[in-house]
């Protein structure tokens, strides 16, 4: 069933319920490896994996936001390193702006792997398929970061999977993906939260209390 009946979706604990549901495609892949984008999608990730009885890990991946409109997606850079950047008009940021903010964000994305995954070596991805899921899509820059990091690593297919996304943003990532299930496709889109009724700040607390619970249920990638 298509989530556009759902919307608002409830949280982001609904939202993976649901769309674990539109899932069953991978649910007997013994090679199934679930990672959430954190911090929001990992509540998401974690539900799927759940009702997949799937392993679920984190993918650390950060948005590069234009220096004057901080939410509004230019790139994103993902760990091994993978920068993924839209043109930018001049008009729009300077360059010593930009990498700034690139800068910035690099330091915050090593302090979220040592939070998520203190001591824990990199994901080893090659020959697995990869089910990347996030809370929502606006502009797919931050995923397309995640998938081209993935792909780098020889995984055997790579998913992509939200509740919610733009069309838009839909087009950026289908070519890229070997599948990519959307919940609902509202438009116009304009940002994720308005598509669920409780849409609070995920803190890193939050996300080390699920995938606490996960390593607990046996669900933690081996």
């Amino acid at each position: 069933m298509s989530l556009d009946a759902r919307l608002p979706l409830r949280d982001r604990k609904q939202a993976g319920e649901l769309l674990a549901a539109e899932l069953d495609c991978l649910r007997e892949r013994p090679d199934l490896l679930v990672l959430g984008l954190p911090r929001g999608g990992v509540p998401v990730a974690f539900e799927i994996a759940r009702a997949l009885h799937a392993p679920l890990d984190v993918f650390v991946v950060r948005k590069i936001g234009l220096p004057s409109h901080p939410e509004y997606a230019v790139g994103a850079i993902a760990s091994g390193g993978v920068q993924v950047m839209d043109r930018v008009p001049a008009r729009l940021a300077r360059p010593a702006d930009l990498h700034a903010v690139v800068e910035r964000e690099s330091e915050e994305l090593r302090r979220r792997e040592q939070a998520f995954r203190p001591g824990l070596p990199p994901l080893a991805l090659h020959g697995r398929t990869v089910l990347l899921v996030d809370d929502g899509l606006a502009t797919g820059a931050t995923m397309e970061a995640a998938v081209r990091a993935v792909r780098a690593q020889n995984p055997c297919e790579v998913a992509v999977a939200v509740p919610v996304g733009s069309a838009a943003a839909s087009a950026r990532l289908r070519p890229l993906v070997d599948l990519l299930v959307v919940g609902a496709q509202p438009e116009p889109f304009s940002a994720v939260g308005i598509w669920y009724r409780s849409f609070p700040q995920c803190g890193d607390e939050e996300v080390q209390a699920l995938l606490l619970q996960a390593r607990h249920a046996d669900l933690m990638a081996h």
